[in-house]
């Protein structure tokens, strides 16, 4: 990693009308943070803090990359999620409400307790090399997954 930039990886989502309109428009929201702590996972602009999760690295087995193939089309939506400890406790998010035949059904090929710890890249952008440096700076031991669809 080039000295000049900190292992630390944070996107933000881009202004939305909401924000402009509401005037939170001078906070750009993180969409997904990594650093020494663990992650974070952004919630939806418009539900932002009742949605936003943070995950300690000890609770956090593997990042995962992984994509939903839209039923309209042949267009997908790409997803970043974590594979946790099993014991770990629920999250805040815009998925926490499906159940495993919801998952199931919409995404087979994830692990319904990746599905449900997963935001979609929409709004703002994955650097996927940046963040693999981050997540091997920070915790050497938890790979960086994709899962693809068979």
């Amino acid at each position: 990693m080039p000295a000049d930039l900190p292992p630390v990886y944070e996107a933000r989502f881009t202004w939305t009308p909401f924000q402009l309109l509401s005037g939170a428009w001078t906070k750009r929201l993180v969409a997904f943070r990594v650093d020494a702590t663990g992650v974070t996972l952004g919630g939806a602009p418009a539900k932002y803090a009742r949605q936003t999760a943070f995950v300690p690295w000890q609770d956090i087995r593997a990042v995962i990359l992984w994509q939903q193939h839209l039923t309209a089309g042949a267009s997908t939506m790409d997803y970043v999620g974590l594979r946790r400890r099993a014991d770990a406790p629920p999250l805040p998010g815009p998925n926490s409400s499906l159940d495993r035949v919801q998952t199931t059904r919409l995404a087979g090929h994830v692990d319904h307790d990746v599905f449900l710890a997963s935001r979609h890249i929409n709004l703002w952008s994955l650097d996927r090399s940046r963040l693999a440096e981050a997540v091997g700076a920070f915790a050497p031991g938890v790979p960086v997954e994709e899962v693809s669809q068979a």
